[in-house]
């Protein structure tokens, strides 16, 4: 049990896109385009918080390798539901960098939704229409 050994594998270039959803009210959408939100534009915030997220995923899951990332790119949609956040990793490594991506456009979603949560809260503090969704890996390649 363990890490993998990938001491043997060859170092190639390997990048992998991840994506997911953060489902939110009309209200909360506009105050995000107005510039309205209390702890400022989540979406630049966000973006930082995926690439920290993605060059830390080693230390948040256990049998991750240490891979030193050659760029991290963070991308954001919004719709009328909500908003789709991408996160494209890459790097030259012996294994690849799709747990990068998958946390990166994780923490992206959690960044989001603790910046806009006040305005999602119900009458009672529950999140009744807020969700994350769709988390994915949209593409991965080798070499």
């Amino acid at each position: 049990m363990g890490m993998i050994d990938v001491g043997e594998k060859p170092v190639v270039k390997r990048e992998a896109t991840a994506a997911g959803q953060i489902r939110l009210s009309s209200g909360t959408l506009t105050k995000i385009r107005e510039g309205e939100i209390r702890k400022g534009d989540p979406l630049p915030v966000a973006e930082v918080a995926a690439m920290n997220a993605a060059k830390q995923t080693h230390v948040l899951i256990p049998h991750c390798h240490q891979i030193p990332l050659d760029m991290v790119r963070v991308t954001f949609e919004m719709d009328s539901g909500g908003i789709e956040a991408r996160c494209i990793v890459r790097c030259r490594a012996r294994t690849g960098v799709e747990m990068e991506a998958l946390v990166g456009v994780t923490m992206a979603l959690n960044t989001i939704w603790d910046m806009v949560k006040y305005l999602e809260k119900d009458d009672q503090g529950q999140y009744p229409g807020t969700m994350m969704t769709d988390i994915r890996v949209i593409k991965k390649e080798k070499g």
